[in-house]
């Protein structure tokens, strides 16, 4: 086996690992990143609709934090929502300094569209191509600073001894070999779990890896059952139609040809929160005024805005709809259905980005984490449209801080580690894939994680559900520890990939499962059909979950209120 050193080691190479990486470079620290795939495939590039940042007239940080607040349902810390608003201008002129293109306004300003939840114009954008401009921008940034970037590399487990975080065991997927990557500072950025749902808009590399190494290192989760369905996944597809379609002033439309969110919204019909939407969408289909033969999807309906507007505003969206279903969004309607999107728990962290390991929120040394991955908590129980790709880059930026800071301030002795004890561990699990010669093949056993996370733990949830969800998960637990891995070779093995993410997905599942059971009530995205009210008395707290055994321990931490008392919600 094979070691390699660095100050700080970033896993995940999308907009939170490289704008960690830039800020840290700035420091003269020693930067390796590992990704699974080459930067630029990372999956910040889908991210459509825009970045939010009070820069318009008439529009101040204090709004954008009062919105993001109010859309998380008081589950936010605000003291982390805070920092994301204050810091908001700053870096969107920042990206457009560093030359990403951002629409303009006859002004020649950097244009700003509405977005559901939201009390003003408030999302920055390039066109409906925003994520995908500032992941490349961030890249050739990147690239000036000159850090060691490993693609193909695939992180097999934390090396955690002496309660510090010393580096990750890799699996070097080209050569086929095992990595001990040491490091004095280590930032998971590995992005979403879309992947745990049938019907989701993330790609197929977004598996949860990162909640996968802190979990199994003993560390806790945070709020795992909020899971953000986009209300306007492609029927049958689940690729994303954007939000951005919305804000420039689309219909959502059941079988009865009526704009239904008047009913459910009616003030900010279409532009509320995507946790009101959503819930909307599926209790028209609930009531029989669903679309389409199975009466299983209701439309979103973008003819109105004209040839022109959509080619300038939403090209991306009218071209993947005919890629996708063959239909001319300007002539037809595009059927939509709520998709698994994005999640808003994770690895926690403090506003500084390191883990914490308690309700205390004392921080586990050496090991931080930013974007997706994480919960500071800066949504909540709700994530409001352009706060994620504002996310990746305000705390991207920090976490890069904070990372050279402890590397300076660090004087531990690192020779205490036993990394041999790590990495034959790792290399103990990866040969048990390769050696078996029964079980499971990995995508029967995602397939069945898939189908049973999206029935009984997608948009409504229930405890007949959940429980029903518990015991099947079980059974894919012991299925997972012998998943029949085809390919034997070493190089180049996406079967064993496959196999690794596979069992990543079912370990933290449970965690969704578990802190959705416990939680008895409706909070943004998390709606119980059998409590169907918010109860601030009871449930004002994140929950946190660590793996005990083959079962999930549960514990609450307060949420950090810092000046706006939570009230009723409304839109």
């Amino acid at each position: 086996m094979s070691t390699l050193t660095h100050d700080i080691l970033i896993i995940g190479a999308g907009l939170a690992g490289q704008r960690a990486a830039i800020e840290a470079r700035k420091q003269n620290m020693d930067v390796g990143i590992i990704s699974k795939v080459h930067p630029v495939r990372s999956h910040s590039v889908a991210a459509a609709g825009g970045i939010n940042a009070a820069i318009g007239e008439g529009d101040d940080w204090k709004a954008h934090f009062r919105d993001t607040v109010y859309g998380s349902d008081f589950l936010a810390d605000q003291d982390a929502v805070k920092i994301l608003c204050q810091d908001a201008p700053s870096r969107v002129k920042e990206m457009e300094s560093w030359g990403v293109v951002f629409s303009r306004t006859n002004k020649g300003e950097i244009a700003q569209r509405p977005f559901g939840g939201q009390s003003v114009a408030r999302t920055c954008y390039a066109s409906d191509r925003t994520g995908h401009m500032l992941l490349h921008t961030t890249y050739d940034q990147l690239m000036k600073t000159r850090p060691t970037i490993y693609s193909e590399h695939y992180a097999l487990s934390l090396i955690t001894e002496n309660n510090h975080c010393a580096g990750a065991v890799v699996w070097d997927m080209e050569k086929g070999k095992i990595i001990s990557m040491r490091a004095n500072a280590v930032l998971l950025a590995t992005g979403g779990y879309g992947r745990a749902f049938s019907v989701t808009t993330n790609a197929r590399i977004c598996t949860g890896d990162g909640l996968s190494l802190a979990y199994n290192a003993g560390l806790p989760l945070e709020d795992m059952e909020f899971v953000q369905f986009h209300p306007s996944g492609m029927y049958g597809k689940g690729f994303l139609v954007s939000e951005a379609s919305r804000g420039e002033g689309a219909y959502l439309l059941n079988s009865k040809n009526e704009r239904f969110m008047k009913k459910y919204a009616p003030q900010k019909m279409e532009l509320a929160s995507r946790d009101i939407i959503a819930r909307a969408i599926m209790s028209e289909i609930a009531h029989g005024r669903g679309c389409g033969s199975q009466k299983d999807h209701v439309y979103l309906d973008v003819r109105h805005l004209g040839e022109k507007k959509i080619i300038e505003r939403i090209p991306e969206i009218r071209k993947t709809v005919h890629e996708q279903l063959g239909m001319d969004c300007v002539k037809e309607l595009i059927p939509i259905i709520p998709t698994a999107h994005y999640s808003m728990g994770g690895v926690p962290t403090n506003v500084h980005t390191q883990v914490i390991v308690d309700a205390h929120n004392n921080p586990f040394p050496g090991l931080y984490a930013a974007g997706e991955v994480s919960c500071l908590s800066v949504h909540g129980a709700n994530r409001l449209g352009g706060n994620s790709l504002l996310e990746t880059i305000v705390f991207g930026r920090i976490a890069g801080q904070k990372m050279a800071e402890h590397v300076r301030e660090n004087t531990r002795n690192k020779g205490s580690v036993d990394f041999s004890h790590h990495e034959e561990k790792a290399r103990a699990r990866v040969d048990e894939l390769l050696t078996s010669v029964k079980g499971t093949k990995s995508h029967v056993l995602r397939t069945k994680l898939q189908q049973l996370m999206m029935e009984n733990v997608g948009v409504y949830r229930s405890k007949t559900g959940l429980t029903s969800a518990q015991r099947a998960w079980k059974k894919l637990s012991t299925e997972s520890k012998a998943i029949h891995v085809e390919d034997k070779s070493p190089t180049f093995n996406m079967d064993l990939i496959h196999a690794l993410e596979c069992q990543n997905l079912v370990t933290f599942s449970q965690s969704i499962i578990a802190s959705a059971l416990a939680r008895t009530e409706t909070r943004g995205s998390h709606a119980r059909t059998d409590y169907p009210a918010r109860n601030d008395q009871k449930w004002l707290k994140h929950s946190m979950a660590v793996q005990h055994g083959e079962n999930v321990q549960l514990f609450y931490k307060p949420v950090i209120i810092a000046g706006y008392a939570p009230e009723a919600r409304h839109y």
